[in-house]
């Protein structure tokens, strides 16, 4: 099965991704410290070679970015960005640019831990790279996921991967431990615009102490549910600080149509990593099958199918 390269050879959205190695990535009680706490923190979890692959292939989109004067659909550059110095906030899904971040996330070590935490299958929705640039790369402020990208269920989280050994300075991300389980915020202003974070009153009446910064070494791997509470400080080291970070949910979670993620969902969202899936839907409290994923085949009428006895 082919991959994409660095020239945009892409598997169609119909292919599958089997997983041929298992591995218990997580023990039981990791499971269950994610289950109540919403996070994991998976210290020196990625091996060199993968660190190297990965690091050679985030260089890459930042020569691409010398070219830029101003953001595309897929960098996402600070307002004083430059040819001399280039300043990166994102790579949009990076799984739909290069081989390495493909691997990486649709069957190599996320899409195993992902397994490993969800079950199998499970369902890949989409990819990013944050660079959080070198003296004042961009602040990520209080939010939750889950209100940019709507599912049937609150099963969806998200794996990322620290490029580079992060402390204090650089920008961590922080969260709030148990805040999955607790209210869902308002990412509207005052003013009904939509401002991707929590408005300034409702963090008033969160506690700051109760912040867990996951500060880790290149290689680190972490994991919050879509319902966390979590932002990131402005990097102020002379380095930057870049987490890759891919989101799935379970097999049996669906995106909301239309609904992408920050407006880009990619050209693999709804993929199925793992085992070929069931079909089975968990909607308000109810379990069903839906019908046959029919992309890139086309849906039969009611009648074909009816009349086809079960074989349309």
């Amino acid at each position: 099965m082919p991959a994409p390269t660095d020239s945009g050879n892409l598997l169609s959205n119909s292919d599958a991704y089997h997983i041929k190695r298992r591995f218990t990535l997580i023990d039981s009680f990791q499971r269950e410290f994610y289950e109540e706490n919403g996070y994991l923190l998976l210290e020196n979890f990625v091996s060199d070679e993968w660190l190297n692959r990965l690091r050679a292939a985030s260089d890459i989109f930042v020569e691409k970015s010398r070219l830029l004067s101003e953001s595309d659909k897929m960098l996402d550059l600070e307002p004083n960005h430059s040819s001399e110095s280039p300043r990166l906030r994102r790579l949009v899904s990076p799984v739909d640019y290069h081989e390495a971040f493909h691997e990486f996330a649709m069957s190599g070590p996320a899409a195993e831990l992902a397994l490993s935490i969800l079950g199998d299958p499970v369902r890949f929705h989409h990819s990013k790279l944050n660079y959080k640039w070198s003296d004042g790369g961009e602040e990520v402020k209080w939010h939750q996921d889950i209100q940019f990208w709507p599912h049937t269920d609150f099963s969806p989280l998200t794996i990322g991967i620290y490029l580079d050994a992060v402390d204090d300075e650089m920008g961590p991300m922080g969260v709030f431990p148990g805040s999955h389980k607790s209210e869902l915020y308002d990412l509207y202003d005052n003013s009904e615009n939509w401002a991707g974070a929590m408005k300034t009153e409702d963090v008033a009446r969160l506690d700051l102490n109760d912040v867990t910064w996951l500060k880790g070494s290149a290689g680190a791997m972490t994991v919050h549910n879509c319902c966390m509470i979590h932002g990131s400080l402005t990097n102020r080291s002379p380095k930057p600080r870049r987490l890759l970070l891919q989101t799935y949910s379970a097999g049996t979670s669906y995106p909301i149509n239309g609904i992408g993620a920050n407006g880009v969902l990619g050209k693999h969202g709804g993929q199925i990593i793992g085992k070929p899936p069931s079909q089975l839907l968990n909607l308000a409290g109810r379990t069903f099958r839906g019908a046959p994923d029919w992309a890139g085949r086309g849906a039969p009428t009611i009648f074909g199918s009816q009349q086809a006895g079960g074989k349309e």
